[in-house]
């Protein structure tokens, strides 16, 4: 970084690299100095990379359709993908054995978050869906949305999501009940990113919009779960119409 010079190349990935996360935990420097970075690509195949050689240290191969997405549970020496294939797939990182897959989403899986062993995906289905970390199990689904879910938050108790309908929401991670819709934004929201008491939103539109995010309202009885028999449609989604006019 200081001479503004390329240290490593990783090659080996045969399509768009999309997503990559990066670990140092102590256990990863005693074996490999340098730590680790886990990459996820549209040619279906997500891989382990060691930083200091460049080498390719395992290829996580399973998915059917291009990775999306990708979250580290260091500790656990753990990686989960979401992918194009509508699963969420959990691998250990060192042997690149796939350890369980999350299937019951109805579409892509656009983004992951991992918080307190428990993960939460959001889809093309228009759901985010929470799950056991440590065992695959579906703990709840958070439903409202009118489009693709393209970004995931959490933040103190409450899970933000951004969408395909140009809208942001706030859940409750506990119930799964919304506590606020945050309406401005003319496309879908491409990332979110929570800092103190303001929600920020970065959208497809060209704009960055900051939320207030104090007071959110207390949570509501959560709403009876509707039926997911109607399939929706697979396509991420990342040119949504304007909203017409309220």
């Amino acid at each position: 970084m200081d001479r503004g010079q390329v240290a490593q190349e990783f090659r080996g990935h045969r399509n768009c690299v999309l997503t990559l996360a990066y670990t140092g935990a102590p256990w990863v420097e005693e074996a490999m100095a340098g730590g680790l970075l886990v990459t996820g690509s549209t040619d279906g195949t997500a891989k382990v990379w060691q930083v200091a050689s460049g080498c390719c240290h395992q290829t996580l191969r399973g998915h059917t359709g291009a990775v999306l997405c990708l979250v580290l549970d260091a500790p656990g020496r753990t990686a989960f993908t979401g992918s194009t294939d509508a699963t969420v797939r959990a691998w250990d990182i060192l042997s690149g054995q796939q350890l369980r897959v999350f299937r019951e989403h109805q579409g892509s899986v656009i983004c992951l978050e991992l918080v307190n062993r428990h993960v939460y995906s959001g889809s093309a289905d228009r759901t985010v869906k929470c799950w056991l970390a440590d065992t695959g199990e579906r703990v709840r689904t958070f439903t409202a949305h009118r489009h693709s879910v393209s970004a995931l938050k959490y933040h103190a108790g409450t899970l933000f999501t951004g969408s395909g309908d140009a809208r942001a929401r706030a859940f409750d991670a506990q119930s799964g009940a919304l506590r606020r819709v945050f309406r401005g934004h003319a496309f879908v929201i491409n990332c979110i990113q929570v800092h103190g008491q303001v929600l920020y939103t970065a959208s497809h539109d060209g704009a960055l919009r900051l939320w207030d995010v104090r007071g959110l309202p207390p949570p509501r009885a959560a709403a009876p779960k509707r039926s997911l028999s109607r399939l929706f449609s697979n396509k991420v989604g990342c040119a949504a119409a304007p909203l017409p006019p309220a």
